[in-house]
């Protein structure tokens, strides 16, 4: 049985005399123009970054937090306590966000805004904090 191409298939692979060889970077450049979707890769990686869903404390929980917000309050008022803070932080591009933990001083309390200040000036409102140690 004779297939199709064996009359061509052991042919010597043809050189033309007359245009020279291209390189390999320039013949993949000429295809190029068919990358019409700019920005696709950016969105499949922004797409497949992982965020986390903001974990909802029970009633007891944010007692407590609200208990050690209250002694940290009084604490304050003769120091500047060094704790651990685990709050989070909403995602500016999709839904969800990430848990971070924060160390060091703290300045103050805001109960107006809601929020606690770090000596270095770092924010964290009520609201996104999960835990405090310290």
């Amino acid at each position: 049985m004779i297939d199709r191409y064996d009359d061509i298939i052991r042919l010597p692979h043809h050189v033309s005399a007359r245009h020279p060889h291209m390189p390999i970077a320039d013949r993949a450049a000429q295809f190029m123009p068919f990358k019409a979707l700019s920005g696709y890769e950016d969105d499949i990686t922004e797409e497949t970054r992982l965020t986390q869903q903001r974990i909802e404390l029970t009633e007891g929980e944010q007692e407590l937090l609200d208990q050690q917000l209250q002694l940290l309050g009084e604490r304050l008022a003769e120091e500047r306590p060094e704790v651990r803070v685990v709050c989070f932080v909403p995602d500016t591009r999709k839904d969800g966000g990430a848990y971070q933990t924060l160390r060091g001083r703290v300045k103050r309390l805001d109960p107006v805004e809601g929020v606690m200040v770090f000596d270095d000036g770092r924010r964290v409102r009520f609201a996104d904090i999960y835990s405090i140690e310290g």
